[in-house]
């Protein structure tokens, strides 16, 4: 087999693409042998003996496999997380969320007179506090204190 470097690296240059991207016609073998010159390359561009390959990608397939099972709430796993606790959600997140919904739990209970004025500021300032854990503490205690 003759050896086509030059001529591969000329094609290369001329089609303005990679070396390995070079794709040189087995039965035409001869003709690119003979090509000395640029021209001779383009030549045999336009008659076919040389020919461009594609280029390879990365498949996307995995990824939007991936995609659809991170929005059904999956691939949440421990094996998955990288960031540490307090990175994926701040702590002041986590009170936030916490305090909101005992504040929102507080106001119903005085609205629907479950307690009274003075029970809701005492058992706010509680909250305030962080003594309650989360509604259902809240509720509990509420229940265990009027009885």
């Amino acid at each position: 087999m003759t050896d086509l470097k030059s001529q591969k690296r000329m094609a290369s240059e001329v089609m303005d693409i990679g070396k390995d991207r070079v794709w040189i016609d087995p039965e035409q073998m001869g003709r690119v042998d003979e090509a000395i010159t640029r021209q001779d390359i383009r030549n045999l561009v336009e008659s076919g003996a040389i020919q461009k390959k594609d280029k390879k990608g990365t498949s996307k397939g995995r990824s939007r496999e991936n995609k659809k099972q991170k929005k059904k709430g999956q691939r949440k796993g421990h094996g998955s997380r990288k960031g540490r606790k307090g990175a994926r959600k701040s702590s002041k997140d986590e009170w936030m969320e916490k305090i909101r919904s005992i504040r929102e739990r507080l106001k119903e209970m005085r609205d629907e007179k479950e307690i009274t004025q003075d029970q809701y500021r005492k058992l706010y300032d509680m909250s305030k506090g962080g003594f309650f854990r989360d509604t259902k503490h809240l509720e509990n205690h509420v229940q265990n204190k009027l009885e």
